[in-house]
């Protein structure tokens, strides 16, 4: 089948090393553009996206905009049977998506209609999901409300953070995505409709997630540091110094201590109570200006009564 992809990040990259493995035809590649980097923004670094393309040599589309005719005339000239997007970071006008034969399937990191928008991985940790998974969606005009083709779920580790499980899910949607292609071409893809009802929002995370508030339970914490790496991390202050707190354990201890209050400060850990009671040990530490250190480490700069 002769595929155009899009998407930009490393979630993406799975999907379209796994369609080329596959042996399907990829015409051309839409990524987002190179952004600058470096510490005067004086150089541009391509996209996972890209490179990965390039290096298989399939040919590479920037654009800046979707809506002023550009893409969809370079979309035209690739003669696309299906468009596949993967974390694109762009929403598709309706003369992109009535483009293709066999129209467009997005890959999308969670079990639709729960975590709709642009940060469902975080966002299930974040609410102490369980499981959650890949859908393969026929894409439609509203954000990810299209029918779905096929959905797999996977359970949440209890200690998975958020960058682990986006590998993980990056894998099970690059194997997803070449079942639902082949389904296609053997046109025997279902279109099961979403329940509205049951959708949910994933928005994008914001540095105001950030602050810790030790008025709630140890497990909503817990999540809260998980769910927030590799950013915009959870962050608390102690002794005076803001510290992103990069990793926790749930103890299973009770206190009566107030929320917040330190339960034990030594070489054993660092320990706070929380809002219901519990107990959360802060395990790795990142004070502003500095490495990742263990807590104890940090303890021994700032001892903490």
């Amino acid at each position: 089948m002769r595929l155009v992809f899009m998407g930009t990040p490393p979630f993406a990259v799975a999907s379209l090393r796994a369609l080329w493995e596959a042996g399907h035809e990829i015409a051309g590649a839409f990524s987002q553009p190179d952004r600058p980097v470096g510490r005067h923004q004086d150089r541009l670094r391509p996209t996972p996206v890209k490179e990965y393309a390039q290096s298989r040599g399939i040919p590479v589309f920037q654009p800046e905009k979707l809506r002023d005719g550009t893409a969809l005339a370079q979309l035209q000239a690739l003669r696309p049977d299906l468009i596949v997007v993967a974390a694109y970071g762009r929403i598709l006008p309706d003369d992109i998506l009535a483009l293709p034969p066999l129209g467009c399937i997005n890959v999308h990191a969670s079990l639709l209609p729960k975590y709709r928008g642009a940060a469902p991985i975080n966002w299930a940790i974040l609410n102490g999901e369980a499981e959650t998974g890949i859908t393969i969606m026929h894409m439609a005009h509203d954000l990810d409300a299209g029918d779905i083709i096929l959905q797999r779920a996977t359970p949440i580790g209890p200690e998975e953070t958020a960058a682990e499980l986006y590998d993980r899910l990056a894998l099970l949607g690059g194997e997803l995505v070449v079942e639902a292609v082949d389904l296609l071409a053997r046109g025997s893809a279902q279109r099961l409709p979403q329940d509205p009802a049951g959708a949910t929002l994933a928005p994008m995370l914001s540095k105001e997630l950030s602050p810790m508030d030790f008025t709630r339970p140890a497990q909503a914490l817990h999540d809260q540091v998980r769910g927030l790496l590799p950013w915009p991390c959870a962050v608390t202050t102690l002794d005076g110094t803001r510290c992103k707190v990069l990793e926790t354990a749930l103890t299973g201890e009770r206190t009566q201590a107030a929320p917040g209050a330190v339960v034990q400060a030594d070489k054993g850990g660092l320990k706070l109570a929380c809002g219901d009671g519990g107990v959360l040990e802060l395990v790795t530490l990142q004070p502003d200006g500095k490495k990742p250190m263990a807590a104890t480490a940090f303890l021994l700069g700032h001892p903490l009564g």
